[in-house]
């Protein structure tokens, strides 16, 4: 049947029931059988490997992330967060400290549970330290589980007269964050120092 004769088909039936009724199937197979072949060739020449394979049903090949480059990219928003948890009146303090001292500990800790860590894809690194008086610098957490494997903190330490300290630590999931791994201690001063954010 001629695609006009189709057409006008469908027009008559739907204009003289108002409607009510549905042309058959058969007067719109052939038209969308040929609009739908021209997008898939279209879409074929125009796609990508990984469109194509989610074209075809096929899963693309997820990229997978070198336990060195993994431990690059945290760094990089490690230290991002911990500026801007320190803030502008502690970080400027202690900025050159915590870099010489601090950050050198965690690159190496990281790296360290990374390379026996089996699902390494599935490795996040937490996006808001706490502020306040909150200890939470980042943790590091399973995104399948949504499980924390390693939390790194910075608690406030006033030993008697001994001025205030920051004490950079970490713990993990291994014995239920129970015990407390040193990293380093920066000295504040005699002063109590203000909240994080500050």
């Amino acid at each position: 049947m001629p695609k006009w004769m189709r057409k006008t088909l469908i027009v008559l039936i739907t204009v003289c029931t108002f409607g009510l009724v549905t042309p058959p199937e058969y007067l719109y197979i052939d038209e969308a059988e040929a609009s739908n072949t021209n997008h898939k060739e279209n879409y074929v020449q125009e796609a990508s490997p990984d469109e194509l394979a989610y074209y075809y049903n096929e899963t693309p090949q997820e990229e997978t992330e070198t336990p060195k480059e993994f431990v690059a990219n945290a760094m990089q928003s490690i230290e991002a967060q911990s500026v801007e948890k320190f803030g502008t009146k502690i970080g400027p303090k202690i900025d050159d400290q915590f870099r010489a001292q601090v950050l050198p500990q965690v690159e190496q800790t990281l790296t360290a549970f990374v390379e026996k860590y089996p699902y390494l894809n599935n490795l996040e690194i937490s996006e808001h330290p706490a502020g306040g008086y909150g200890e939470k610098i980042f943790h590091v957490y399973d995104r399948e589980t949504g499980q924390d494997l390693i939390r790194f903190h910075v608690r406030r330490d006033h030993p008697p007269k001994e001025g205030y300290w920051f004490n950079f630590h970490y713990h993990m999931a291994d014995d239920q964050f129970q015990k407390h791994y040193d990293l380093a201690k920066i000295y504040w001063n005699n002063n109590e120092p203000p909240k994080w954010y500050s």
